[in-house]
């Protein structure tokens, strides 16, 4: 399979989200007596707009974009003491003060769950891993998430787990 484009060549991106003044004027009909359909959802508009796929599709897009843009940190404090993956991810919240996406909080809870049953289920992590490296490795998959985590994707988990907001964190006002 061959590339359209070089690897070196600029791309321009285009975002769904800007719009030009004359996007504004245009008037669509949904076949509702002529009336004008807005961004808003009303009760004229079609069932479909409506449905809670939609919206949910649009709380993952929200919740994607804000987190792509929640700088990773690039200064570690010191070595952070943990017996387990969650245990971890709460500290680093508690520390750096910003959530951890929904992807690296089900990542960690999944890794807590493949010990048990293990004969190091009891032994705590750190005496196993290097607190930093296991510090480094939550920072690396959380950038992964964030950067490149598509938000249908997102949505999709979220669709097939009614528990979803146990691990989505509540988002931090300073950016």
């Amino acid at each position: 399979m061959k590339r359209t484009i070089p690897w070196t060549d600029p791309v321009d991106v285009i975002s769904s989200d800007e719009s030009s003044s004359s996007d504004s004027d245009i008037e669509l009909n949904d076949g509702l007596d002529g009336q004008r359909l807005s961004n808003y959802v009303t009760i004229d508009q079609p069932f479909k707009e409506m449905t809670s796929e939609g919206v949910l599709i649009r709380r993952a897009e929200m919740y994607q974009d804000y987190m792509r843009h929640i700088p990773i940190p690039v200064q570690r404090g010191s070595a952070i003491p943990f017996s387990s993956w969650v245990g971890l991810g709460k500290s680093i919240k508690q520390l750096y003060q910003q959530p951890l996406h929904y992807l690296t909080n089900i990542l960690l809870n999944t890794w807590d769950q493949q010990r048990i049953g293990s004969e190091d289920e009891h032994t705590p992590l750190d005496i196993m891993i290097h607190p930093c490296k296991a510090e480094a490795t939550i920072w690396l998959v959380e950038e992964v998430h964030r950067r490149t985590s598509s938000h249908h994707h997102v949505a999709k988990i979220w669709q097939s787990d009614p528990m979803h907001h146990a691990f989505v964190d509540s988002i931090f006002p300073k950016l």
